[in-house]
């Protein structure tokens, strides 16, 4: 319990001041944020911002050069939260001699939790046979067996890189549906990084917006949304927007539209809308020098990144 009398939601994922430097430099720097347990979250940012790198570091692939993580209250490669995660690449890397069937019964082998009749139902939606050998599927097949072999070892973390990429629109709805199923039934926290931002809207109430290697954004959907005001007016009513934080502004002929997040009253005769999740973001990514916002429960305390 926290020291306001609140109880303190269980933590999914605790990053502190994370960085990962390679030659070329550092591909992500002081990266620190909370993921609350059983949220589905959405991980958006550029090319080259550093999602894959700070993905690779969460699933235990590569080695943090500063900062530590969390997973389920438990330290990064801790045994128990190995067995406990799933990671889904973005290159879905599979045994390609072995059959459906073969990766399967490895997959129950080596799972102790193992959900048979979840794993077998992932692939039974994609009407190809068991007897088929990885190396010969589709990469749309293969991401449905890389998905069975994550959902069937019944995570409480899953962690999923681009996962829907090479998916047909239909069955990306199929795959989406089971995943918001999994995080309903089991209280399953996941983290999936995506470019396509209708569908995450759809399925994720949680962010983390990162870019240049860094975290911009972080919290729940709803609660960012809401401190943002999109706003529509005449030029001259830019000075009213003094005191607020401006995070991008287009002027088209006379007509001003602002992104702002209000600090108190807003002056001036605006035309006020709540910005959607596609706006909030392509503004953020074109106007670097925007505040970063991070909500209350998506921020770790000092202590712990001093740690």
């Amino acid at each position: 319990m926290g020291g306001d009398g609140m109880i303190e939601l269980r933590a999914g994922v605790e990053v502190f001041g994370l960085g990962k430097r390679y030659r070329r430099g550092w591909a992500l720097r002081n990266c620190s944020f909370r993921l609350p347990a059983g949220r589905i979250c959405a991980l958006v940012g550029p090319n080259g911002a550093g999602k894959s790198t700070l993905l690779s570091v969460l699933a235990g692939l590569l080695v943090p050069t500063e900062g530590s993580v969390e997973l389920l209250g438990m330290p990064l490669g801790d045994r128990e939260s190995v067995g406990r995660v799933a990671f889904v690449a973005q290159d879905k890397p599979l045994y390609t001699g072995f059959t459906v069937a073969e990766l399967l019964r490895l997959g129950e082998e080596l799972n102790p939790r193992w959900d048979r009749d979840k794993a077998e139902l992932v692939v039974a939606g994609g009407g190809f046979p068991r007897s088929a050998r990885i190396g010969s599927l589709s990469g749309g097949q293969r991401t449905r067996v890389s998905l069975a072999l994550a959902l069937g070892k019944r995570p409480d973390l899953l962690i999923l890189d681009e996962p829907m990429s090479d998916l047909d629109p239909l069955a990306r709805h199929q795959l989406m549906g089971l995943l918001m199923a999994e995080a309903a039934e089991r209280g399953t926290t996941v983290l999936m990084s995506s470019h396509v931002v209708s569908e995450l809207q759809e399925v994720c109430d949680y962010l983390v917006l990162v870019a240049d290697g860094a975290v911009r954004m972080a919290g729940d959907v709803e609660e960012i949304l809401g401190a943002h005001r999109l706003l529509v007016g005449d030029q001259r009513d830019e000075p009213h927007l003094a005191g607020h934080q401006l995070v991008e502004s287009r002027l088209a002929g006379r007509t001003l539209s602002a992104l702002v997040r209000p600090l108190g009253p807003l002056r001036g005769d605006w035309q006020s809308s709540t910005p959607t999740l596609e706006e909030l973001l392509l503004a953020h990514l074109r106007s670097p020098q925007a505040p970063a916002l991070l909500t209350v429960d998506a921020r770790v305390t000092p202590r712990a990144v001093a740690a």
